[in-house]
């Protein structure tokens, strides 16, 4: 019986001192793992979508919190000094997990400046070919209301890639329903 009370001692602590370790872990490298997930991932698709930016959209970044409790994080594109447009990420589901997008609004005109992808786990090839110039290009200059051609729309989704097409497009309708509802919020906080 004492044996049996001294290793459920034994085992609790290895536990406690388990849990707290990685917990501490968790919370130490957070904020590590997200700047690179800014420097690394964000960051390329953010130039994607505004090669012209006179200025740094990832250190202008700005998070706004959504009436349904998401934050979203916004990045401004200026030009001369002047707010021109503004991106950020959504997802949509893709063949294989979810398609991250990040998506650049023309502040003016409310339209599509581009989009760059940010997380992908479609088919090589086939699916990552969203990314592609040869689809991703598509959206530049389009009204927010974006869908396929197959839908009435005029993006022309990927031969063999219908599921991935459809994802990044839901991606960025989800985004252009996010930025409807910043509109106001985001130019008053870059005035």
């Amino acid at each position: 019986m004492r044996e049996t009370l001294h290793m459920i001692t034994v085992l609790g602590l290895i536990c406690a001192v388990s849990g707290f370790s990685l917990s501490f872990l968790k919370e130490t490298t957070a904020p590590i793992i997200a700047e690179q997930v800014l420097i690394n991932v964000q960051g390329p698709a953010v130039h994607k979508v505004f090669p012209a930016a006179e200025n740094d959209p990832l250190a202008e970044r700005k998070d706004f919190s959504l009436e349904d409790g998401r934050t979203v994080t916004v990045f401004p594109y200026k030009k001369n000094g002047a707010l021109m447009g503004v991106a950020m990420e959504n997802s949509g589901p893709g063949f294989g997990g979810d398609i991250g997008v990040i998506v650049g609004f023309d502040l003016a005109r409310d339209t599509l400046l581009g989009i760059g992808i940010t997380q992908s786990k479609e088919t090589p090839g086939i699916g990552t070919a969203v990314g592609e110039a040869r689809f991703a290009g598509q959206f530049a200059g389009k009204p927010m209301n974006v869908e396929l051609s197959s839908k009435g729309g005029a993006i022309d989704a990927i031969s063999g890639a219908t599921i991935s097409s459809t994802g990044t497009v839901i991606a960025v309708q989800n985004a252009a329903a996010d930025y409807k509802n910043l509109k106001n919020a985001i130019i008053s906080a870059w005035k």
